[in-house]
């Protein structure tokens, strides 16, 4: 697949010179759904503004379709964008709201009914036409909002924290929803969420940010299973994150043990971020342990037990279909492959 969008050494600062975006590059191919993802500030939304052309870089190009489009304004880019307030017009139903788009346009009549039809059936809310925007249901007037966007047909649309103001389980289905919409219109979906599961859900590419920086661009899979840095596998899902230091080539010491695992290349004494993740802590007798901990709480968390257990220097989490009861002493063990090495998260900004 092609590039559709590129952003080259994009930078964003205040007039103070506190930056915002800190000369971040990325490429967003043509049909993807890329999500950025991220805590509050880190500059994910800021990205998306920069897209969708409301705000403009103190440095840095934007090229769509390999054509730089800095200084374009937001209604001559072929995007269109999707914010968590939906800001529907209260005072038109729902065929209106669509089609209001197309009006502005100058769009013939018979070619809006047309448009619009597909768009009401395309997010399954054919038989609202003339319904009330103050008669519809939170997910509903989302899936208007969605229709409105795409009704414009453009090459990509930006989604910023969409489902927000949904409650749990509508924010689940909408997650499904939107997913189709993209693969069966074949568009670009660029989204904007600090919800994990949402993006781990969703998206082809995963880009995660923090304090204006871009960490970690992959699958989901790729994402979870080997975070880049401590701050990556901290905030995709819980970790143990363990000081540690590496020997030698493919052997890790930490909580004054030495274990195998399946990472080399560091220099010899290097001090290294250590994680591990929940569910890979296996529970063995203590007696057959490197490892033992008092199990200081366990929590039924429906599919599983979290169960704390107090260690040497850390608090463990463990994910286990079995609990153990709080005040018994516990071995830990784990395979080498899900003993993960990296780099301090410091060392990796800098």
């Amino acid at each position: 697949m092609e590039n559709i969008i590129s952003l080259k050494n994009i930078i964003v600062e205040f007039e103070d010179g506190d930056r915002i975006l800190k000369n971040i590059s990325l490429d967003i191919k043509d049909k993807e759904f890329v999500t950025f993802l991220g805590p509050s500030g880190c500059g994910k939304t800021t990205t998306l503004r920069i897209i969708a052309g409301f705000l403009e870089p103190t440095s840095g190009d934007v090229l769509f379709d390999g054509h730089r489009i800095n200084g374009v304004p937001p209604h001559k880019r072929n995007v269109n964008t999707v914010f968590q307030r939906y800001a529907l017009f209260p005072h038109l139903n729902v065929y209106e709201n669509i089609a209001f788009g197309l009006r502005v346009k100058n769009v013939p009549e018979k070619e809006i009914l047309s448009r619009v039809g597909e768009m009401l059936e395309l997010v399954n809310l054919k038989g609202f036409e003339k319904r009330s925007i103050h008669r519809l249901s939170g997910g509903q007037q989302q899936r208007v909002a969605i229709a409105r966007a795409l009704v414009n047909r453009p090459k990509v649309l930006l989604l910023d924290e969409p489902l927000g103001a949904l409650d749990l389980k509508l924010r689940k289905e909408m997650q499904i929803e939107l997913r189709r919409i993209q693969q069966e219109l074949e568009l670009t979906f660029v989204y904007v969420t600090h919800d994990q599961e949402e993006a781990l859900t969703m998206s082809d590419s995963i880009v995660v940010m923090n304090s204006g920086s871009i960490q970690q661009i992959g699958t989901p899979t790729d994402i979870y299973n080997e975070p880049i840095n401590a701050f990556v596998a901290d905030f995709i899902g819980e970790s143990n994150i363990i000081n540690g230091s590496m020997p030698e080539d493919c052997v890790v010491e930490f909580a004054g043990r030495c274990f195998e695992c399946v990472d080399k290349g560091f220099t010899p004494g290097k001090t290294v971020d250590v994680v591990i993740r929940p569910e890979d802590v296996k529970v063995i007798p203590a007696e057959k342990a490197k490892l033992t901990g008092i199990v200081e709480s366990v929590v039924f968390k429906g599919v599983h037990y979290e169960m704390i257990v107090d260690g040497v220097d850390h608090k463990w989490i463990i994910h286990s279909t079995k609990a153990e009861p709080a005040g018994s002493m516990i071995g830990m063990a784990f395979d080498p492959y899900d003993i993960h090495i990296m780099n301090k998260t410091s060392e990796v900004e800098e």
